[in-house]
């Protein structure tokens, strides 16, 4: 078979964060070879790299047990749509990005097709126990993993896997950051007052559960140290609904300026995610606070079993920012913990110092063009 000849790819991004890499993984491997015809569920990245768009990742902004099982319908509906989808294209390799509660389940029903199947970005079995890699060994015939010990984790289990490297270490050595004082002229902040920044979640549900307690807190900080609060938007959010949930209005809400924000903040308030290893990436030190259902949380909590839930502590392997989940969203929490933070230079700076280690530990590979070339070259190897 020839390299170039004409070949079709499915691929499925549930998030934002998957929308990102994804976005860069197709322009990968649209550049390895541009007759590839690449369709699927993903965002404006990966629309704009080059893949035709099955469903927006707008549609599938549903997490946890309890939401799941609310979406149950449209999920089998969507799962429906891709396998007549698949058989129509005669589609026979399938790249599934994170999102594991969807991916997980479709990648069964692709697997009885007889499909080639690549995951990119691991689910976390390192949290949720030995149980989910033996499925994921039935089912994946390749693991792409962006973390060091997940690799080490995959081979111990004769699962088929690479280290890439983390997509966000390019994507961040190559962004064109805005310089502090261009950021704060082109949006008007105020010269003399730093940024308490808050990123509340990619998903309504998300910033409607989070964001209230968390500009409670941010008012309370940003009038004691005198600074100014400013809320990053995921995309596909609605700027308005930040105003919705609160009385107050001393804030900015801005989109598409995520990493500049982080680079020139002082401090984060911030859903745990893919926002928070941004965050560490970026040293920017911040309060992770996670709040998801009581059903999800409990169901979670029985099968979990690490102790952190940030990327920051989970790599470092101890607890470098404070974390506070559930019950603990609250104000006066998140105040107490922002106020160590802000107060306490010494910590400050130590904390900068932490997670600037985290960035070293992840090597330099460019994750995108590293699996590209993997994904590319499965393809034609059947």
């Amino acid at each position: 078979m020839q390299i170039n000849e004409e070949k079709s790819l499915l691929i499925i991004a549930g998030e934002s964060s998957g929308d990102l890499h994804g976005g860069a993984l197709v322009k990968n491997l649209l550049q390895l070879n541009p007759k590839l015809k690449i369709y699927g569920i993903g965002g404006d990245k990966m629309q704009g790299a080059g893949m035709k768009l099955i469903y927006h990742i707008n549609k599938m902004s549903f997490l946890g047990f309890l939401e799941i099982l609310e979406h149950l319908p449209f999920i089998k509906k969507v799962q429906k749509e891709l396998i007549t989808y698949v058989r129509e294209k005669n589609i026979q390799d399938i790249v599934l990005i994170d999102y594991p509660g969807f991916n997980l389940n479709i990648a069964k029903k692709f697997k009885k097709l007889n499909l080639n199947i690549t995951y990119y970005i691991s689910p976390q079995i390192w949290a949720w126990g030995p149980g989910r890699i033996k499925k994921i060994k039935k089912i994946i015939n390749k693991m792409l993993v962006v973390f060091p010990f997940e690799e080490k984790i995959y081979k111990e289990n004769s699962v088929d896997v690479s280290f890439v490297g983390h997509p966000l270490i390019v994507s961040l050595n190559d962004y064109q950051f805005l310089s502090k004082e261009e950021l704060y002229d082109k949006f008007k902040f105020e010269k003399y007052k730093d940024i308490l920044l808050l990123l509340s979640g990619s998903r309504d549900h998300e910033v409607k559960s989070i964001f209230p307690e968390c500009i409670q807190a941010a008012n309370i900080l940003s009038e004691k140290y005198n600074m100014q609060i400013v809320v990053a938007c995921a995309d596909n959010i609605d700027e308005l609904l930040f105003y919705t949930l609160t009385n107050y209005k001393n804030f900015k809400v801005i989109k598409n300026y995520t990493y500049d924000l982080i680079k020139h903040s002082k401090l984060g308030i911030i859903k745990s995610g893919t926002s928070t290893l941004e965050a560490a990436l970026l040293e920017l030190p911040m309060v992770i606070v996670y709040k998801t259902s009581a059903i999800t949380y409990l169901i979670g909590k029985s099968l979990i079993r690490i102790k952190d839930i940030g990327m920051a502590n989970i790599l470092s392997g101890k607890k470098v920012v404070p974390e506070l989940i559930q019950q603990k969203v609250k104000s006066k929490f998140i105040i107490e913990e922002g106020d160590k933070l802000l107060s306490n230079n010494t910590l400050y700076i130590n904390t900068k110092n932490e997670l600037k280690k985290i960035k070293e530990s992840l090597g330099k590979e460019d994750a995108s063009k590293k699996a590209a070339e993997i994904i590319h070259s499965s393809l034609y190897e059947n």
